[in-house]
């Protein structure tokens, strides 16, 4: 056998036999492979050579699932313990909660910290938007009432975006906004719910009409770029779909409680989106997002907790 020392481009000296009377072919590093970066691991290098296309398929098909796993268990438990324990459900961060996520994977922490500011006047949009429609709904039809909801939902996301919002202008405007929506949802808060008759197509058909809705509005956002993403990012798809699938099966107004119960709830969202403004520089984003999440699970299980310390507080009838 025959050894000849030969340079390998871009992977140092290596030592190569040649294959000689039925002996294979061996390829020895001559010296130690350059050390691996760190917090670059397997994952780290599958998500860095990872396609865009295939990037935007796993977000998607993220999102599509969970928003559909929780819209449906929100709305079944609306159906059977009534709207307040339905709105905990719904004002979990379902939708925004996977949005953050691919964010976090493809941009810094400084970018999510921004990210959250602009979150914010978003909220008190999402707001508005169900004052209008749980005040509708008392009287008028699904159409009508989605419609000028979302009609104002669009207006303030116009308005929101054309100015270059701050941490305090963004609470400030939540503050205005739920000061304003608390006090006239207050006694749209508790209906009565009909007998539901359950069918087997029900629960697949709620799952593909949430996870189509989340599909048109994630696909939308990618198309017509970064600005209006940000906009569209943060369409209230749960309470949406909610909408459209308990309206036509307890009523306008029994789902107009559950979007007065949800105002509640989304003042935890707020503060989660506070908390992940504030904490993704000092901590990084994971911690940031982990903080969040937990801000809005600790918030709900608070108001289900005084909820439950209410009932058993108030004398019988």
């Amino acid at each position: 056998m025959r050894w000849s020392l030969s340079p390998f481009t871009g992977r140092g000296w290596r030592a190569n036999a040649s294959r000689v009377r039925g002996i294979a072919l061996l390829k020895l590093p001559l010296t130690p492979p350059s050390p691996r970066k760190r917090g670059e691991g397997v994952h780290g290098r599958c998500l860095a050579h990872m396609s865009p296309d295939l990037a935007f398929l796993l977000s998607l098909a993220l999102r599509m699932a969970v928003s559909a796993a929780f819209v449906v268990i929100a709305s079944m438990i609306t159906e059977r313990s009534g709207p307040a324990l339905g709105a905990l459900v719904a004002t979990l961060p379902v939708s925004a909660g996977p949005s953050y996520l691919f964010l976090a994977l493809d941009h810094d922490n400084a970018f999510i910290a921004q990210s959250a500011v602009a979150s914010l006047p978003m909220n008190a949009a999402t707001i508005l938007m169900c004052l209008v429609f749980v005040h509708l709904a008392q009287h008028r039809g699904l159409a009508l009432s989605l419609g000028c909801g979302f009609a104002v939902w669009l207006t303030c996301a116009a308005l929101v975006r054309l100015f270059d919002w701050t941490l305090t202008g963004g609470i400030a405007f939540n503050v205005v906004a739920l000061g304003v929506v608390l006090p006239l949802v207050q006694r749209f808060r508790q209906a009565k719910m009909p007998l539901i008759t359950r069918r087997w197509y029900d629960i697949p058909l709620r799952a593909a009409l949430v996870a189509t809705l989340v599909a048109v509005v994630v696909t939308l956002s990618n198309a017509v770029g970064p600005k209006i993403s940000g906009v569209i990012a943060l369409f209230p798809a749960v309470f949406t779909s909610l909408i459209l699938i308990l309206t036509p099966r307890i009523g306008g107004r029994a789902t107009a409680a559950v979007l007065a119960n949800g105002q509640w709830g989304l003042i935890g969202f707020g503060t989660a989106i506070v908390v992940l403004h504030l904490a993704a520089q000092p901590l990084g984003r994971a911690a940031a997002l982990s903080l969040a999440l937990a801000t809005c699970v600790a918030w709900n299980f608070g108001l289900f907790l005084y909820g439950r310390y209410i009932v058993r507080s108030s004398p019988p009838p």
